[in-house]
């Protein structure tokens, strides 16, 4: 299978049909499709569904998608490091992290490294734990940010010097919006928006007092922005991180931290023994320095074990 073959499957996916990707890809229609069906006997699986108008993938397409995707993507990332000059810092930094106001630390870092490498370009993914888990194994990012609780035991990592809070989205109108904080007993029996990760939900049901199962859950979400529209259209609470969201003064919702306060740790990691790209490897050396102080020089050394810095989890 050639990587030329990948492209014109992914290309088709996307344009939906032969005509129009054959045009994206300046290649006739009989080439592009006898391809396609090249590909297909070659895995012996179906990827598509030909209909009248428009081509749809079958369930093994989807999967064969996001696995070509990958692929491409390892390969351009690799090629872009491999071509870059010597003689000036340049590549892509790939980072991948949940929500969280930490991103702050990160982006300043990158700033303070584009200022003296301006060829450097960043490249940010958003997800839970376990999507950033899989990205680092795939090496399709670099580092990722993390938020406890979550295990990196199979992993190098530093924990930064800054927390998060819990707390509750919700209407300005709602009931509890009129107290400074939300204790167990005001939640009990109350409409929860809760994150999809099951650590993050032990947490938060130990908090509780209750088990996750004795929630009354009516929506999880992966990221927060869609699940703040639901509460701003009336379904119920989010138990959420503070600092995500903005929220204006004539804006319709309100944060409400947790009491007894419940905070969280937030580390960076990487895969252990990681062969970083030098433009990887020179950012790890800026973002320490910005944390802790101290040069950003980018022939230190960056991908040492976790128990070099002053902040180690």
């Amino acid at each position: 299978m050639e990587l030329r073959t990948l492209r014109y499957f992914l290309a088709v996916a996307q344009a939906k049909t032969i005509s129009a990707a054959a045009e994206a890809l300046h290649v006739t229609q009989p080439t592009l499709s006898r391809q396609m069906q090249e590909l297909e006997e070659e895995l012996g699986k179906t990827l598509f569904l030909r209909g009248k108008r428009s081509i749809t993938l079958t369930e093994e397409g989807t999967f064969f998608r996001k696995r070509a995707q990958e692929v491409v993507s390892l390969l351009e990332k690799t090629t872009a490091e491999l071509k870059a000059p010597h003689e000036l810092l340049s590549g892509d930094i790939h980072i991948g992290g949940g929500e969280t106001d930490a991103i702050r630390l990160i982006a300043r870092a990158a700033r303070r490294m584009r200022q003296d490498h301006p060829h450097v370009t960043f490249h940010i993914f958003s997800g839970n734990a376990e999507d950033v888990m899989e990205k680092i194994d795939r090496d399709l990012v670099d580092f990722g940010l993390f938020i406890e609780p979550v295990d990196l035991s199979g992993y190098e990592f530093f924990r930064l010097p800054v927390k998060d809070r819990w707390g509750v989205l919700m209407r300005k109108d709602a009931p509890l919006a009129s107290r400074p904080s939300v204790a167990p007993a005001d939640l009990r029996g109350l409409p929860l928006l809760v994150s999809r990760q099951n650590m993050v939900n032990n947490e938060v049901a130990g908090w509780l007092g209750e088990t996750h199962e004795a929630l009354q859950v009516v929506a999880t979400y992966n990221l927060l922005y869609s699940a703040s529209i639901m509460v701003e259209e009336g379904m119920g609470y989010a138990l959420c991180l503070d600092r995500i969201i903005r929220l204006p003064e004539d804006g319709p919702l309100c944060f409400r931290p947790l009491h007894p306060a419940m905070e969280v740790g937030l580390n960076v990691a990487w895969k252990k023994q990681q062969l970083f790209s030098k433009p990887a490897r020179v950012f790890l050396d800026y973002l320490k320095a910005s944390l802790w102080g101290g040069p950003a020089a980018e022939g230190a050394s960056a991908a040492g074990t976790p128990q070099d810095d002053p902040a180690t989890a």
